[in-house]
């Protein structure tokens, strides 16, 4: 049985190119003892795997040449030689940009009946895990603060501003486009949104949070991260997300240090990982899934068709051109 997977034909130097990947067709072998293979039907695209493409030292090894790009995957157990799972089960792992993947049964975990299956890649996956222990446990809002949110119409951002409403907070949300600073109060509920294309960030943010800035959720970092900071409150937090401007950047930037603002607020600013919280990964997604449920949370899903157009999908999502979670659709 042959399978064709997205692969790292190159690193990238700056922005991506689709010659950085490369199209393979493998030999797939027959499921072992304990093993399944699994028929990939949504491939998730997410800014960290730009990271994983650089030989830079980071939290994850860096892929080597050849390696399948690495990513969350949804998929049907076709065959099971695992007695947790059967055929027809729908499953998500670690599976990568691939067609079908033959893998160890604890490698992927069933997706629970009742479940749209392309949430468990996004509001009931890592997406929403990440926005709601990024927000409730790094940030900490309290009822009537003002959260701001950087990348807000992205996959993360999105979840971040309505859980952050759900706690009783003011939001503020930085996106690029007109499109998504409408998507951003008439979809996802922010009471302001900013775009960061066309106006004035620095003199808006001062219109929209009169009384300082309680809560920073960054995915951009660069110069709208040094535009924030100037406008934080007293015991602010900062929740450091990611870094999407950066990550194309062939040296570092230099723009204003003004780390100094965290001295003059008396702010704390800290980065996480969402596996630091796996042994609460249960608690967050049944009450994710309750928000879901009772329609307190809404998201968007940018699609795009076949494996062959990953690449494609991975530099326009750097690039902005995503309304919401980018997800790859692989044909039946």
């Amino acid at each position: 049985m042959k399978t064709r997977r997205v692969a790292l034909a190159k690193r990238p130097d700056g922005e991506p190119r689709e010659d950085d990947f490369a199209l393979v067709e493998d030999d797939l072998p027959d499921p072992g003892p304990g093993e399944v293979l699994v028929r990939a039907t949504l491939l998730s695209v997410d800014p960290y795997q730009r990271g994983r493409m650089s030989e830079t030292r980071s939290y994850a090894r860096s892929l080597e040449l050849g390696d399948t790009i690495t990513s969350q995957t949804l998929g049907e157990v076709v065959e099971s030689n695992n007695p947790r799972l059967a055929p027809g089960d729908v499953v998500v792992g670690q599976l990568g940009w691939t067609e079908y993947a033959v893998v160890p049964g604890h490698q992927v975990r069933r997706v629970p009946d009742g479940i749209p299956p392309a949430a468990a890649l996004h509001v009931l996956g890592t997406t929403g895990l990440t926005a709601y222990f990024g927000l409730l446990d790094v940030g900490k809002p309290k009822p009537g603060d003002t959260v701001v949110v950087s990348g807000a119409a992205g996959a993360v951002g999105q979840l971040v501003g309505q859980i952050a409403k759900l706690m009783g907070c003011r939001t503020v949300g930085i996106a690029g486009r007109p499109g998504k600073v409408r998507d951003l109060t008439e979809a996802y509920g922010y009471d302001a949104g900013i775009d960061y294309k066309r106006e004035d960030v620095k003199a808006t943010l001062k219109e929209a949070c009169p009384d300082g800035v309680d809560v920073y959720f960054d995915n951009v970092g660069g110069e709208i991260t040094d535009l924030v900071l100037a406008r934080l409150a007293l015991h602010a937090r900062v929740v450091v997300c990611g870094q999407i401007s950066q990550y194309n950047n062939r040296e570092p930037q230099l723009g204003p240090r003004n780390l100094g603002l965290l001295i003059v607020h008396r702010a704390r600013m800290e980065g996480f990982l969402v596996v630091d919280y796996a042994h609460r990964y249960d608690e967050a997604l049944q009450r994710l899934g309750r928000w879901v449920l009772e329609g307190k949370l809404h998201y968007t899903e940018h699609v795009t068709e076949g494996i062959e157009n990953a690449p494609r999908a991975f530099i326009g999502m750097l690039r902005g051109e995503n309304r919401g979670k980018t997800l790859v659709r692989l044909p039946e």
